[in-house]
């Protein structure tokens, strides 16, 4: 049991670890005797983090990992294998606490070591991009269950790596795992970390966004998660539009000063 005070407020997590370096909050996933298993308790424990993390004006960036033997070895089968389509449609079970993640509009970077498995795959989809170790794996084996993927594998994972390797996942579920490499070449992930500095190295990256303006980061953020959700001319007219928008910011005439003044910039995220 984990507890913190958070800007006046003090909160109790059993299931994740959080904690602040520099102006990066690093979540950890921490349920080691399940491999991460990606409870219900986990889950509104990792919402709640990030409902407090994300107006914190000194937070910049948010990093979310977990062990190095399993980032997230799936959903917790042993809490979702009694229940029905009425329990599971009633409670919106999966939308009304995992899609929390990917709804901050701060910068979200995973940083995934071992298995990262169904939902462990889904949950580090849903970050802005992931860093992996050279042991990372990931898989979408909800097929083996009787289920399908229903945290947005069948629909993040095509837009990363094609249909051809997405459809080959889905259906073929635990038979079909990728390593570091092939998700490395395929797209899924940013790039390979070795085991011993993913963490750091993903606070560091982190730290580096988290010294950029906080309101054109968000904006290029937001920009090119458009570039999935709508077509090339309707995107360029967004990306066009918060383009213009920057120039009405401080930290729009801050930057371009510095550069010509030849000077680190003081952004004052306004």
């Amino acid at each position: 049991m984990m507890s913190i005070k958070w800007k006046g407020i003090v909160v109790i997590y059993e299931n994740i670890l959080v904690e602040k370096r520099g102006n990066v909050a690093l979540i950890t996933l921490n349920r080691p005797k399940a491999l991460n298993a990606l409870s219900p308790d986990l889950m509104r424990e990792l919402s709640s983090a990030v409902d407090i993390l994300e107006p914190d004006s000194t937070v910049g960036c948010l990093v979310v990992t977990g062990s190095e033997k399993a980032f997230a070895a799936g959903a917790d089968i042993k809490e979702m294998k009694t229940k029905s389509y009425m329990d599971v449609y009633m409670s919106d079970f999966i939308t009304a606490e995992w899609e929390r993640i990917a709804r901050c509009r701060k910068p979200v970077i995973a940083a995934v070591a071992g298995y990262a498995l169904g939902g462990g795959c889904e949950l580090a989809m849903m970050c802005d991009f992931i860093l992996a170790a050279e042991n990372a794996k990931f898989g979408q084996p909800e097929i083996n269950l009787g289920i399908i993927p229903g945290a947005g594998g069948t629909q993040r994972l095509p837009r990363f790596v094609g249909k051809s390797k997405a459809m080959e996942m889905a259906l073929l579920g635990q038979a079909r795992i990728m390593d570091a490499n092939e998700a490395e070449r395929s797209g899924l992930v940013s790039r390979i970390v070795p085991l011993n500095e993913l963490v750091d190295e993903a606070v560091s990256t982190g730290q580096k966004i988290a010294d950029l303006s906080q309101p054109i980061v968000m904006m290029a953020k937001e920009s090119v998660n458009r570039a999935y959700e709508t077509t090339l001319n309707e995107g360029i007219r967004f990306e066009r539009r918060l383009f213009h928008s920057a120039f009405s910011t401080e930290d729009q005439k801050e930057g371009m000063s510095a550069f010509s003044e030849k000077r680190k910039p003081k952004f004052k995220n306004k």
